[in-house]
């Protein structure tokens, strides 16, 4: 049986954490960070992703499934106005011009992973014959249920999901805004390629860790994982992908500042 969480001591252990990460006290924030850990070791605050954004600890092969299914599951009503009006996101519309410009599509069967409330599989809709979509967040989805986008819609985590699925392969796989929330790659890769078609379509958008920084994969400023570009390459390569392209664009404004980032077109071969 579960252990039950103390929400206040939690609460005020998580509230000071911040207030030292804000004030720059780095090792007392990594001490509160380190009680919230305790106290709730779920991680539903993301507490380790906060703690590897300020270059300490270890960095998680990916952030916490309770953290991030909590994190959209508060923000689902309002996630669309602040993702695209506030932040400028607009990597959907990207993937569908690529696909058109360089006649890639139609498609029959499209997976989405990360659908959250359906931005990507709208803006794909009348290219594809028939659609699923998987978040973590059951929130999002039934907002994207409500929608009336995709034929098939499930609350999982994606690995998870990709892992166990029985159903038919997919001739087109989109990952918007998936790597931010994980950092290594071999799992998301390799169950993509187990779920596409010969020839299907793995498309993707990542945000952008400098090659100076030497590290395959690490959480940035704002606790979303950066990737080096070398390394997307190679995990790609290595899961019996070629890549069509991958361009650089502006994944997203951060506190008024550009996310760089690549969006990546990647065939499976076959």
């Amino acid at each position: 049986m579960a252990k039950k969480i103390d929400e206040e001591a939690l609460a005020e252990a998580y509230n000071r954490a911040l207030a030292l990460e804000k004030a720059g006290d780095i090792d007392a924030a990594v001490k509160a960070y380190e009680e919230v850990l305790a106290i709730d070791p779920e991680d539903h605050g993301g507490a380790a992703v906060r703690i590897a954004s300020m270059g300490r600890g270890e960095t998680p092969v990916r952030a916490p499934d309770a953290y991030v299914e909590t994190l959209f599951d508060q923000h689902a009503e309002v996630f669309e106005d602040v993702l695209v009006e506030q932040l400028s996101y607009h990597v959907p519309m990207l993937v569908r011009q690529r696909l058109q410009e360089l006649k890639l599509d139609p498609f029959k069967r499209m997976l989405d992973l990360g659908c959250g409330t359906g931005l990507t599989g709208g803006t794909l809709r009348d290219l594809c014959e028939e659609m699923t979509g998987i978040d973590i967040s059951e929130n999002m989805v039934e907002i994207a249920h409500e929608k009336d986008i995709y034929e098939t819609l499930f609350v999982a985590e994606v690995e998870d999901f990709l892992d166990d699925n029985d159903e038919d392969p997919f001739d087109l796989i989109t990952a918007t805004d998936v790597l931010p929330y994980l950092g290594a790659l071999e799992a998301l890769f390799f169950g993509t390629a187990e779920n596409l078609t010969p020839g299907g379509l793995f498309i993707f958008s990542s945000e952008t860790l400098p090659p100076t920084d030497g590290r395959l994969y690490a959480v940035g400023p704002h606790q979303r994982f950066l990737h080096a570009e070398a390394y997307i390459r190679d995990r790609l390569t290595a899961t019996g992908f070629d890549l069509v392209e991958m361009t650089e664009i502006n994944v997203r404004m951060q506190e008024g500042q550009p996310s760089p980032g690549h969006l990546v077109i990647a065939r499976l071969a076959g």
